[in-house]
């Protein structure tokens, strides 16, 4: 069987406060949450669990691929909310995407302060 990518854990401040905002700009699923966990569930059952480690917490990046109509729905929440984005990750274009690799892309900080980006084609 090739390698599939099951789970990660997302470092977080305040775990439902994080699950909250991957829940909404992911349209991810609910998952049962069990100990130091929050869950939710994307794509092909990948599982994301927020914790509140004891350690501080340094940024991470997460990308998402998504097609063009969820990218249009997660843009608009950014956009609907004052959310900060970027169209880099070196965060200098404030409140623009990016077309780069022949789709979309836009760099958001999660209530942690994780570097999430979405885009709308793969890199490869």
């Amino acid at each position: 069987m090739p390698a599939a990518f099951n789970h990660t854990i997302i470092p977080a401040t305040d775990r439902e406060a994080s699950a909250r905002f991957y829940l909404e700009l992911l349209e991810a699923e609910q998952a049962p949450s069990w100990g130091p966990f929050t869950n939710l569930t994307i794509a092909d059952g990948v599982l994301l669990q927020f914790a509140e480690p004891p350690v501080e917490i340094q940024r991470h990046h997460y990308a998402f691929l998504v097609d063009d109509e969820h990218f249009d729905r997660a843009y608009a929440l950014l956009c609907e909310r004052e959310i900060p984005h970027w169209a880099d990750p070196q965060m200098q274009r404030l409140g623009e995407t990016n077309t780069e690799h022949g789709g979309r892309g836009v760099y958001v900080l999660d209530p942690a302060g994780h570097g999430v980006e979405l885009i709308t084609r793969p890199y490869l």
